[in-house]
């Protein structure tokens, strides 16, 4: 698995841990200037030897020349088989108790590319006290991004030394040839708005550096540069706190089936939690 790091330490250990008991076997991390404990906790696991950490310095957000630059350290290194391409506030399923492997393993010969829907889960409240996975229990079942459109599936490949992973992780080429993607019996559990202070956090420092990048189009990274604008215009609270569940639309939602019960992440997390703070985020 390559993983992306900015500042992410309330869920970073989270994201290690739950992919672990996945079946994940090594992690590639690159570290984008975080100034939380989102370092310490990488170093732990490379510790541990279940991961390695590069830095990345650059403040443009140039996700798909770094995300491309693992995942073929991933092949060329490590002799990865398949090669997730995460964000720290992506969760990976199997099907099974069995984790990831035994989904992926199932994927014909010919295919070289996998592509997994993501399900989101809204935010409860503003602060975000507490663990995240213990108070985020309810997730859409079908999400959408900012603009109303369908939340874009992500893909994970076979492992492919001269593999080039799109800006967003939502495609890749061989190449310069497209790979094609087939569905598998994967999903994503997706936790993009934790707390204001976390999101506030992500689309100031993700925004601008997208404002610096010149050499991505304009409509690459939408929604960061949208939900950016709306910070900039002082309107990003209030966009946040339209997105809190509240208990009538809990409600509502569940009867409707437009909301899911789903707590698998915190069940899975149980046994490795006891009294971490680390895994809990309180670093």
């Amino acid at each position: 698995m390559t993983l992306l790091v900015r500042d992410e330490e309330d869920i970073l250990a989270a994201n290690f841990e739950c992919h672990l008991s996945q079946g994940v076997d090594f992690f590639i991390v690159t570290d984008n200037l975080s100034v939380d404990g989102s370092r310490d906790i990488i170093e732990h696991y490379v510790r541990a030897g279940v991961a390695v950490c590069l830095d990345e310095t650059c403040d443009d957000y140039s996700q798909a020349l770094w995300v491309t630059r693992m995942a073929r350290m991933a092949a060329a290194e490590y002799g990865a088989d398949w090669v997730i391409n995460s964000d720290a506030d992506e969760f990976w399923f199997g099907s099974t108790e069995e984790g990831i492997k035994v989904d992926l393993a199932a994927v014909g010969d010919q295919a070289s590319c996998v592509s997994v829907s993501r399900s989101n889960y809204p935010p409860v409240d503003e602060k975000g006290v507490g663990f995240f996975a213990e108070r985020m229990r309810i997730r859409e079942h079908r999400s959408y991004n900012a603009f109303g459109e369908p939340l874009q599936p992500k893909i994970c490949h076979r492992g492919f030394t001269e593999i080039e992973v799109n800006q967003g992780n939502h495609s890749a080429r061989r190449g310069k040839v497209p790979l094609q993607s087939v569905r598998a019996a994967l999903r994503i559990l997706h936790y993009p708005a934790r707390s204001y202070r976390q999101l506030e956090n992500k689309i100031v420092k993700g925004g601008s550096a997208y404002a610096r990048n010149t050499e991505l189009p304009a409509e690459v990274g939408g929604t960061w540069r949208y939900l950016y604008s709306r910070w900039q215009a002082g309107e990003l609270r209030a966009f946040y706190q339209q997105m809190i569940l509240s208990t009538d639309a809990m409600e509502h939602g569940l009867l409707s089936g437009e909301l899911l019960y789903d707590d698998t992440l915190l069940t899975v997390l149980r046994p490795s939690m006891g009294d971490s703070e680390v895994i809990r985020g309180n670093v």
